[in-house]
């Protein structure tokens, strides 16, 4: 019998709300419980707090920007200190001088008015160790570790850790990141232990028992679970991007390193950059810090969190419609303490405001300043003073060479080892080539001593070993000889070449290869392959040890390569890759924690070798002679050549020039907290739209900045209807006539259009390329695609600078009467 007409409506009306029922998140139960008198003494404190003490309370300035003497006066609950942030500003900053300050911090927070005084909580970043300490051991970056398989080893790690920021004073650190990274164009993929949601859970658990150990003794530190949720499934990895998934994904993919740190008692959460489009409602549910449903229904609720959720830096400013100072949404969604690094008394200020007005209930204040209290209570800050553990200043906690030399043995990966040529004799006389051989810099990768982790030499590692150092303490200095590039060497004289390449250093942002990109590591290092060139195909069998970040394409390097090897970023211990090439070492025993690409462009076919590849000593297993075709220009179209985006994007550099040739030009380098000092004009890294995102430039005198690339590029071709774009904040008004020129002569005058740009906010500026076209630009061969000159003082802001196809049309663009003298 047929159904009627009126059940299948009925049915028909039924499925849509079949197919919306929620997604349940299981419980993770921790195993710290609550304690009934730590729960009393919280209610007590509580009880007695004043509003701005508890919204101080939820706020956590950046200690380049807050004196021991405001954390008293405003009640302040934490600190933290970014990447590149020291006592002093100085990076040399002795282990003494942060337990100083930190010491300074606690004190001034007992010393307020409160009736029950709270100690305040210094955060940071130690995410390979205590990486912003000199002269500590650093560990291999996540990814390196995935490749051990051995949460044994990692909860060592943690333990090591967790010894070393107790020595300085800290108490507290952002780590482990628990993202289960996709797409290996995102720049953060080495935070990453492994697309394998499985092995996230395993060694993210791991890190936070060895970590936080028992919680409140001398040898524990808090970890944080970060980013919630989905940072490492973004689309086309472009990082604090769209993560599009289901909520079911989230939970069973994304979610699973967090069942494992929660299950092992991790206190703290961090909220994630990234925004969620739910693709089973197929709406787009905006930044995560802004998500209640995630923080407060799934996490806090669902979860069982009680811990305290942590913003990432100004990451409220990124929920639409809030501000760096201002977000009532963030807080209402379940943000407890947030990160706001500079302004932060206007946030309090603001926070202060929105609760009188009824925007944000007390009662989520009064939970949020509940799990603040209640994490510090169990960390046992209320107990002691930082100056007080036992480890503080104590130099030698900072030291922990042979685990981490360990970790580096067993992390390593041999792709290729055709006619065994590894491991190598005791006996062999060797040449090393490549610019990664003798750089701690390359090899220890970003979050080391600064944000970015440039700017360092091998001097500011005096507790660590190069690979280059590590292969003459194995073989004997007689028996090793290098040569950056491999020119001009007589291999006749060696038995074999061992070629140390790879990646220069890059961060979250930084890091990230754009779409219009490729996965080709010869695009962005052509240094490497000739390097390689160099020395392959002359008789000698070459070795190459490949230091990065991520999987990369390669083919054109293995096929130069009798033995490959994939070394990531092993830390400071580079004697572990030399323990693994020599005889009467460690055997190779780590696993691909990812997809090695065989493309250069990701489509999601075949890989190379897959997720879990690695090769033993003596086994077997020949490579063919690989493809190297590749994508020329990219692998997609694109309709935005970026320019500049936090760094100058390859093929440009940004470079300071003097107009009239009165001092040599200075190309601008990749340490974001250096300064670039011409007589005429300092160039420094500011804040923008997100961290460290902009370049300020404080004119004195004639002087231009300018990015400019040896290859032309044909911009009417290509960018029809396009415009040079860019973001400028004017933070002093111009003395003299402010020119922007496309190409070698000052072609245009901002003037007028600088002067109507409010001070102190961010401006779009839109400038079609016709306009440069009118005034003599020839389109067709742009090798310098944006030139910002003046010759008097003046100060502003610039970020974000490229061209883009069609803005010309746009209705902000910019008229061309509007920019002639």
């Amino acid at each position: 019998m047929l159904p009627s007409r009126l059940a299948l409506a009925l049915l028909a009306s039924a499925l849509p709300a079949l197919a919306a029922e929620p997604v349940r998140w299981p419980a993770a139960p921790s195993p710290i419980k609550r304690d009934a008198a730590q729960e009393a003494r919280i209610e007590q404190i509580l009880a007695s707090m004043t509003l701005p003490q508890k919204v101080g309370q939820m706020t956590q300035p950046e200690i380049k920007f807050i004196t021991p003497e405001q954390v008293k006066r405003f009640y302040i609950g934490s600190v933290l200190n970014g990447g590149g942030a020291w006592p002093g500003g100085n990076k040399y900053a002795a282990l003494a001088d942060w337990v100083k300050l930190s010491e300074a911090y606690h004190q001034a927070s007992l010393a307020t008015d409160m009736k029950l005084p709270v100690p305040v909580i210094w955060g940071t970043d130690a995410v390979h160790g205590h990486n912003n300490v000199l002269g500590t051991t650093l560990f291999p970056h996540n990814m390196a570790l995935g490749a051990t398989r051995n949460p044994a080893l990692v909860a060592e790690i943690g333990t090591a850790v967790a010894r070393q920021v107790r020595a300085s004073g800290i108490p507290w650190t952002f780590a482990p990141t628990l993202a289960v990274s996709q797409d290996m164009r995102w720049g953060r993929a080495y935070e990453s232990y492994s697309a394998d949601p499985a092995v996230v859970e395993q060694l993210g658990a791991a890190f936070v028992r060895g970590l936080q150990g028992q919680l409140g003794t001398d040898e524990s530190a808090l970890a944080t679970a970060k980013h919630f949720i989905g940072d490492g499934g973004t689309h086309l990895g472009r990082d604090q991007g769209q993560t599009r998934a289901s909520e079911k994904m989230l939970r069973d993919t994304h979610g699973r390193g967090y069942y494992g740190a929660l299950g092992a008692g991790a206190q703290t959460v961090m909220a994630s950059f990234n925004s969620w489009f739910d693709t089973r409602a197929n709406k787009d549910e905006g930044k995560l810090h802004g998500q209640r449903h995630l923080m407060t229904t799934v996490l806090k609720e669902q979860m069982g969190f009680d811990g305290l959720i942590v913003s990432d830096w100004n990451g409220i400013g990124q929920v639409s419609g809030c501000s760096d100072t201002r977000c009532a949404q963030a807080i209402n969604a379940g943000i407890d303490m947030v990160m706001v690094p500079e302004h932060w008394q206007e946030f309090i200020l603001e926070t202060i405001a929105q609760v009188e007005r009824g925007e944000i209930p007390m009662a989520r204040i009064d939970d949020a300043v509940r799990r603040i209290l209640r994490v510090k209570l169990r960390a046992g800050l209320f107990d002691k003073s930082p100056a007080q553990n036992r480890l503080a200043g104590q130099a030698d906690a900072l030291l922990a060479r042979e685990l981490a030399r360990r970790a580096v043995r067993e992390s390593l990966v041999l792709l290729k080892n055709e006619g065994q040529v590894l491991p190598l004799r005791r006996e062999a006389r060797v040449l090393v080539v490549g610019k990664s051989a003798d750089s701690m810099e390359n090899q220890t990768g970003g979050w080391t001593l600064s944000w970015q982790g440039t700017g360092n030499k091998n001097s500011d590692f005096a507790a660590g070993q190069t690979v280059l150092a590590g292969l003459r303490e194995t073989l004997g200095e007689q028996r090793v000889s290098f040569s950056i590039d491999g020119r001009g060497v007589r291999l006749a004289d060696y038995d074999a070449v061992i070629a140390v390449i790879g990646e220069t250093p890059y961060a979250e942002g930084n890091g990230d290869i754009p779409p219009w990109g490729t996965l080709r590591h010869a695009d962005r290092h052509p240094e490497d392959l000739a390097a390689l060139q160099a020395v392959a195909g002359q008789g000698k069998p070459v070795i190459t040890v490949f230091i990065s970040g991520r999987p990369l394409h390669v083919n054109d390097l293995i096929n130069a390569s009798d033995a490959f090897v994939a070394a990531w970023l092993p830390g400071t211990e580079g004697g572990g890759v030399a323990d693994l090439l020599v005889q009467g070492g460690a055997a190779f025993k780590g696993k691909l924690p990812f997809d090695w690409p065989r493309e250069a462009c990701p489509r999601g076919g075949k890989p190379l070798f897959a997720l879990g590849y690695g090769l033993q000593n003596g086994q077997k297993a020949s490579v063919a002679k690989l493809s190297t075709k590749h994508t020329q220009g990219g692998c997609a179209a694109s309709k935005e050549l970026m320019i500049f985006e936090r760094a100058a994007q390859a093929p440009y550099a940004l470079i300071l020039n003097s107009p009239a040739n009165a001092w040599p030009e200075l190309r601008i380098g990749d340490d974001l907290n250096g300064a670039w000092t011409r007589p005429d004009v300092v160039l420094t890294t500011t804040d923008m739209h997100q961290q460290q995102d902009a370049k300020r430039l404080r004119w004195s005198g004639p002087a231009k900045v300018l990015a400019y690339a040896a290859q032309r590029v044909d911009l009417q071709k290509n960018y029809r209807d396009g415009a040079l774009v860019f973001d400028l904040r004017v933070e002093q008004a111009a003395s003299q006539a402010v020119k922007l020129a496309m190409g070698h002569r000052e072609e245009l005058d901002l003037s007028a259009v600088i002067a109507q740009a409010p001070l102190n906010k961010p401006r779009r500026f839109v400038v079609p390329l016709s306009c440069f076209a009118a005034a003599g630009a020839d389109l067709g061969k742009i090798e310098i695609p944006f030139a910002l000159s003046t010759t008097g003082p003046f100060t502003a802001s610039l970020a974000r600078i490229r061209i883009e196809t069609g803005a010309a049309k746009r209705p902000e663009a910019i008229a061309c009467s509007a920019l002639k003298s």
